[in-house]
């Protein structure tokens, strides 16, 4: 999503404008950026927009997870280990683990 420069808009003007002009200008495609002391704090969006970073978000949490996946497939040697084998192996007794 690109926004012009012209779609910067104080919270005062904004404010001037009114929430219905803010919304009439996003729902035609034209999204607003709220700034206060010179830094954006808030959009006001068409809800399509919206729908679409949401969709990305959760693209996002999906790509993580499967390149952690690739990444393990990747190192993955295929060699497994038996947890008492492994506590056995450091000293610890499985029946200690039980205890608060």
């Amino acid at each position: 999503m690109n926004v012009d420069t012209r779609d910067l808009i104080s919270i005062t003007d904004a404010s001037s404008k009114g929430v219905s002009k803010l919304v009439t200008d996003a729902e035609n495609g034209r999204p607003q950026v709220l700034m206060r002391n010179s830094k954006a704090v808030a959009a006001v969006v068409n809800i399509d927009s919206m729908d679409r970073l949401q969709r990305l978000d959760e693209l996002e949490d999906d790509l993580r997870l499967l390149s952690i996946a690739l990444v393990r497939a990747a190192a993955d040697s295929g060699r497994r280990y038996d947890l008492d084998d492994v506590l056995a192996e450091v000293g610890i007794d499985p029946d200690s683990l039980d205890e608060g």
